[in-house]
């Protein structure tokens, strides 16, 4: 299932309809560059490789995210805040953040891709694990049981942002204890959302998907490449 929906400018981003007179500082937006790549908001190697399977072509551009510093999005979930709420509106703060630190560094105007994912469990948004008794328990609650993958993508162009959402069902066959301990001793569950990576090894769990198997890597590509067409940027 997706759900597609285009916003504005974000909440405080809103021109002023009063008249007033430019400041000397003032500069006109800068036209978008003329090649076709993209700017991406994301570390992530997985999101780049699925860009690369489209032929995209990108340059990462990164955010402020290491610890102990201020870092440019916080991800973490507002009190009561739902899930599909919290992930859409990291993606599109990952986004508008991106589109900032470009206009900033004055790189060369282009389009700026922003995700999220979370895997959802009785509307618990997981989350990545802090460590691997983290990592252990978020295995155990999912082994045997079906859960939601939800993945946001935003893409800041000019003014606008567009948005896009996925979400995906993931069932897990029953795990015995040896089994969640061999992967976790992998080192492979430590930088994933809910603990798992279904293009890795965790591949071996996965009894059902419903969805977007690219989702649940980490970027819809059939919504990504929708939202690439809305902005004349058709990847076919």
């Amino acid at each position: 299932m997706s759900v597609a929906r285009r916003t504005g400018l974000p909440v405080g981003d809103a021109p002023s309809t009063a008249m007033t007179k430019p400041k000397p500082t003032d500069r006109p937006a800068a036209p978008l560059a003329s090649d076709r790549s993209i700017y991406l908001a994301s570390r992530s190697p997985r999101r780049q490789e699925l860009l690369r399977q489209l032929g995209i072509e990108f340059e990462e551009l990164r955010l402020r995210s290491a610890p102990g510093r201020h870092r440019d999005v916080v991800e973490e979930a507002l009190d009561g805040e739902p899930a599909l709420h919290y992930v859409e509106r990291i993606a599109r703060a990952k986004a508008s953040t991106g589109w900032k630190r470009m206009q900033e560094r004055n790189l060369p105007p282009r389009p700026v891709l922003g995700a999220d994912t979370e895997v959802v469990l009785d509307g618990i948004a997981f989350g990545k694990p802090a460590d691997l008794d983290a990592a252990r328990t978020m295995l155990a609650r999912l082994a045997g049981r079906t859960h939601d993958v939800v993945t946001a993508v935003a893409l800041r162009y000019q003014d606008d942002t567009e948005v896009a959402v996925s979400v995906s069902q993931v069932t897990l066959r029953k795990l015995t204890a040896g089994e969640i301990e061999r992967y976790i001793e992998s080192g492979e569950p430590l930088d994933k959302a809910g603990g798992y990576a279904i293009q890795g090894r965790a591949a071996a769990f996965i009894a059902r998907l419903e969805g977007s198997y690219s989702g649940v890597m980490g970027l819809p590509l059939a919504e990504t490449a929708d939202l690439l067409a809305r902005i004349g940027r058709p990847v076919l």
